[in-house]
Order: C-alpha cells, then structure tokens, then sequence
C-alpha cells in the first residue's frame, strides 16, 4: 500500500465563507471525479488518512473538517442534516456537480449517511470505514472519561501531554493509545504494525486535537433514530469495512450499518485495530473499493 512519508501528513487547507457558516476544506484535485472524506475524531481537514487509495486510482479529494474540527467552528451546521447542507453548498462554491462517493471514517459515519441520504443527485456512492452505525456510541465509561478529558476546555491539555509523549517516547505512546483501538493485546498489534504504519500512526497522534467537536460527536450519537432512518433512505449503493478486532468502534456497528442500509456490502477486514488502513489485507481491501466506485451505481 503506498504511504505518505509521516512529515508531509498534515496538508495546506483554506476556508469558505458560506451562507451556512464557515468551513475549513482541503481540496487536491487531480481527475474529473471527486471523493469526498468526512474524518472521524480527534481529526481535522488537515489530516489524510486512508487517502491512498483514492489518489492512486486519480479521483479528486474533498475533505472538510466537520463541525468543531480545525477551523471550522461549532455554529457551522449544528446537526448532521445542517452539515449536510453546508457540505452541499461548498460542493457548488467549488464547481463540483458530482460526487464519486462520500467516505465516512469513524465518527464521520453519520455525517457520510446523511449527506448521502439527504443529496442523492450530488453523491452516488457511499463507503464508511469503521464507521460509528445507528448504535449508541461510545460506551458509558468512554463518553464520561472523554467528556473530561477531551472536553473543549482541557483537551488543549490533554494532547499537550500527548503529543509530548509521542515526540520523546513513541513506542509507549503507541501502546497506551492503541490499547483502547484494539480487542487483542497490544504487544502483538505493535509487533505486527509495519514501520512505515507506525511511523504515519505517530505522526496522526502527534497532530491530532479534539477542538469542540469530540464532545459534539459524544453528545451525537445518543440520538440512534434519527441515525437509523438517514440509513434507510440511502438509496445510493454502499460499502462497509470494519474489523472485528476494533475496539474503538465494535464491529457491531458495522452489522447495524449493513442492516440499516438498503443497497449495502459489508466487508469484515482483518486489522488487528481500529485502523483497517493498517491491516496486512488492505492491499484486498483497496482492490474491493477501487472495484466499488467503477461499478455502474445504476447497474
């Protein structure tokens, strides 16, 4: 799988003043086709991940930071359906009449669901990446620890101290914040972790930051109904990928997904973490949605 070397993986982003609000967005163009990213915590517009697969096969990229995230402020689209609105408006702003699909990694899954749901003549395909489903999410003892310590006045604190760590002690800070990523015991998933994977999960760590938006995807997933019906009017073809070994995000979730959505495939990875991106079956998993956007959504 081709990698971006670790020093270049936060990339030049701009800002959109739009009727709805600002946005931050980073956008590469490259062919005629477009997929756009909707990132999941502690990320921002800044911050590619799992962007190989796209930029190898030619397809544009689009990627906004969702709201509370970079520099796009908390006030720009106060709901997934009020994004969604604003995700639509910047694809006009940018002369994109078309979306290849939109990607939802993590906690952007609803984001993803429900620009899809909302806008089938601007998306045509749909992929989430171990994608948070229409299940209440995170569990009680994750929503009340990342409440403190990710909240938006101590999370500046919080990835101070990370960040630290990762600069002067790398393999400990991968083994303290991979162990919640992961149902297996970590000394086996840093074991198995290629170098230049450890390098790039490094480097994502070393720039993460939560902003306001961490505590607004907690406060976003208690709503499972909402989430649900988005799900079932996606009448665009999906595609699921998540590991069973995420502990992040369980892979009941990706089960929920697939239930939820009309048109969907679901694809059971083998990373030993959260991370499907860094699983030594990536390479199958890039060929099956590189395969997924050239199908005929019509077909």
């Amino acid at each position: 799988m081709p990698m971006s070397a670790p020093a270049a993986v936060e990339r030049p982003t701009e800002v959109a003043d739009l009727s709805r609000g600002t946005v931050e967005y980073r956008l590469e163009r490259r062919g005629p086709q477009t997929v756009l990213m909707m990132h999941g915590g502690h990320m921002r517009a800044s911050l590619p991940l799992g962007e190989e697969v796209f930029a190898d096969a030619g397809y544009t990229v689009l990627a906004p930071s969702r709201p509370g995230y970079g520099r796009t402020p908390l006030t720009t689209g106060t709901s997934p359906e009020g994004f969604a609105e604003v995700v639509a408006e910047l694809c006009d702003r940018l002369g994109i009449g078309s979306l290849a699909a939109v990607v939802g990694q993590s906690a952007g899954g609803r984001s993803a669901v429900t620009l899809a749901a909302r806008c089938p003549a601007l998306v045509r395909r749909l992929i989430l990446q171990s994608a948070v489903g229409p299940l209440v999410w995170p569990d009680l003892r994750t929503r009340l620890g990342g409440g403190v310590v990710f909240s938006p006045r101590g999370e500046r604190l919080t990835w101070a101290l990370i960040h630290l760590l990762m600069r002067r002690a790398p393999a400990a800070g991968l083994r303290l914040l991979l162990r919640d990523l992961s149902v297996q015991p970590i000394g086996p998933v840093l074991a198995a972790m290629a170098e230049p994977h450890r390098a790039l999960v490094t480097a994502l760590f070393e720039r993460m930051r939560s902003g306001s938006g961490f505590s607004n995807d907690l406060r976003g997933f208690t709503d499972t109904t909402a989430y649900r019906r988005a799900a079932a009017d996606v009448t665009q073809p999906a595609l699921v990928i998540a590991s069973p070994d995420d502990a992040s995000v369980p892979f009941s979730h990706a089960q929920a997904l697939a239930d939820a959505l009309p048109d969907v495939r679901l694809i059971a990875g083998r990373a030993p973490s959260h991370f499907i991106w860094f699983g030594d079956d990536y390479p199958a998993l890039s060929a099956a949605i590189t395969g997924f956007l050239g199908e005929d959504p019509a077909a």
